[in-house]
Parts: structure tokens; C-alpha cells; sequence
């Protein structure tokens, strides 16, 4: 068995998508997504090339590595959003552009002093009741991205707009699901 003879380099060059045989859309099938994950990986999978030569398994590796990491992609819903972004010429770049609507701001200082709040009195309740309003927000910033990047001419700009934000909000969201679940223990301790 070798290797199929379209190559690294055409591989390389199919985005995500077009791997698994999907639309390029944010709102996507993820059992779809699986089951073309598995019958690609199946096909190229390292093992099934065990008994062959060094470059055929290599080369096996390689695909298989870039399969998982599409997989990753896609089944992630911040880094598909950012992978569609790149895909219409725009680079998120949290770690440069760290730009956020005012109005964002003010509410994550909110958040963030409702936190301190809670953690003060110990208030396992109000983490809660604060983690829940945090998980919201994520959904609607989901709806959102859905919204702005499955158009015919997806909105990049406000879709990378809302990323930042969302990405703040999922670390936030762990972040207390951590604190919640140090308080229910009794072992609030070095935040």
C-alpha cells in the first residue's frame, strides 16, 4: 500500500473544509465533521503503513498529523471562526491585536469585581449564578459569529471583533467553573 500519489504539497494546499468534504460554514455538522475525520484518517492512518519504507511512513505521519490538527480546527468553535477568517484573508492575532469594544471592557470589569465579590464572602452561589450569565454570553457570541461569518460575504472584521471577545470569555468561563469548584471544596486558596 503506498501513500495516495496526489502528494504533500496538494494536501497541504486543500483548507479544512474541502479535507473533510464540508461547506465552509461556522454552523457546521459536527458528526458529519467526525465521521469524515475517521474515514480520512483511516486512510492514511501510520499504522497501515507500518511494513513500508521510512518516506512512506513519514509521509503517512505527516498527513495524519495535519488531518488531527484540521480536525482540532473545525471541531473548536473559536479557532473555526478564526480559521474562516484566515481563509477570507484576515488574521486574528489576539497576541498583537488585542482591540475590544468599549462596552466589552466595562462589562468584563464587571465581571471581574462580581468575582472578587464573590470570592470575598465565599459565595459558591454567586460564582455560579455568574458563570452561568459568562456561558450565555458565549452562546450568543456563537449565534453572533454564525450570523457574521455564514453570509455570502461573511463580515471578517466584526467577526474578528467578536472573537477577541469570545476568547476572553471562554478563559473567563474556566476560570470560574475553577473558582467554583474550589469554594464547593472549601479550598479557596492562591487565585
Amino acid at each position: 500500500m503506498t501513500i495516495p500519489s496526489c502528494g504533500m504539497a496538494s494536501f497541504a494546499a486543500r483548507d479544512y473544509f474541502s479535507l473533510f468534504g464540508l461547506p465552509v460554514r461556522f454552523a457546521i455538522d459536527l458528526v458529519a465533521l467526525d465521521a469524515a475525520w475517521r474515514s480520512v484518517q483511516g486512510a492514511v492512518h501510520p499504522d497501515r503503513f507500518a511494513g513500508q519504507g521510512d518516506s512512506q511512513r513519514l509521509l503517512a505521519l505527516q498527513y495524519s498529523t495535519q488531518i488531527n490538527e484540521a480536525h482540532q480546527t473545525l471541531r473548536d468553535p473559536l479557532r473555526r471562526a478564526s480559521y474562516i477568517c484566515k481563509l477570507n484573508g484576515l488574521e486574528i492575532d489576539p497576541e498583537r491585536n488585542t482591540v475590544m469594544p468599549p462596552e466589552f471592557l466595562v462589562q468584563q470589569m464587571e465581571w471581574r469585581e462580581s468575582l472578587e465579590d464573590a470570592l470575598d464572602a465565599q459565595d459558591v452561589r454567586a460564582v455560579a449564578q455568574l458563570e452561568m450569565e459568562v456561558r450565555a454570553a458565549v452562546t450568543e457570541g456563537e449565534i453572533l459569529l454564525e450570523h457574521l461569518l455564514d453570509q455570502s460575504v461573511p463580515d471578517t472584521a466584526r467577526a474578528a471583533e467578536e472573537i477577541r471577545c469570545m476568547m476572553f470569555l471562554v478563559k473567563f468561563s474556566a476560570q470560574l467553573r475553577e473558582e467554583k469548584r474550589r469554594l464547593s471544596h472549601g479550598t479557596l486558596a492562591n487565585r
